[in-house]
């Protein structure tokens, strides 16, 4: 029953890629390195309002998480890695590249015979990251 399409929400997630070195103005590596993720892509499920007593169960009393994505089973692409825009939904420049820095990762994912739940944590991401 979660799973129905009037229950379901927008939001974009964006898939972990790897990481590249992060170069000074002279071309010289720093070191440090910066995550590569892909475009935004759209997503439709069901997205709590808030955390639950019922919920906690599912992941573990100890697991601290803000929200609940319960999509069907078929769709595994997010994953511990990915990246989601939930309350601000990307602006995407010209190029095809976000203006909003996402606002929730992924902490845990529980797969079920029916369906997948993603327990999320609000993030605060500084502009351009």
């Amino acid at each position: 029953m979660k799973t129905l399409k009037r229950n379901k929400s927008l939001f974009y997630y964006a898939q972990y890629e790897g990481k590249k070195p992060i170069v000074d103005e002279y071309g010289n590596l720093t070191g440090e390195y910066e995550r590569v993720y892909s475009k935004p892509k759209k997503c439709f499920a069901n997205v709590s309002a808030a955390k639950g007593e019922t919920q906690t169960r599912q992941f573990g009393d100890t697991e601290n998480y803000d929200k609940i994505i319960v999509m069907e089973n078929d769709f595994q692409i997010i994953d511990e890695h990915s990246i989601l825009w939930i309350d601000d939904l990307p602006k995407f420049t010209p190029e095809g590249k976000t203006e909003t820095p996402h606002d929730y990762e992924v902490k845990k994912v529980a797969k079920s015979p029916n369906s997948v739940s993603i327990a999320v944590n609000k993030v605060e991401v500084a502009y351009g990251s």
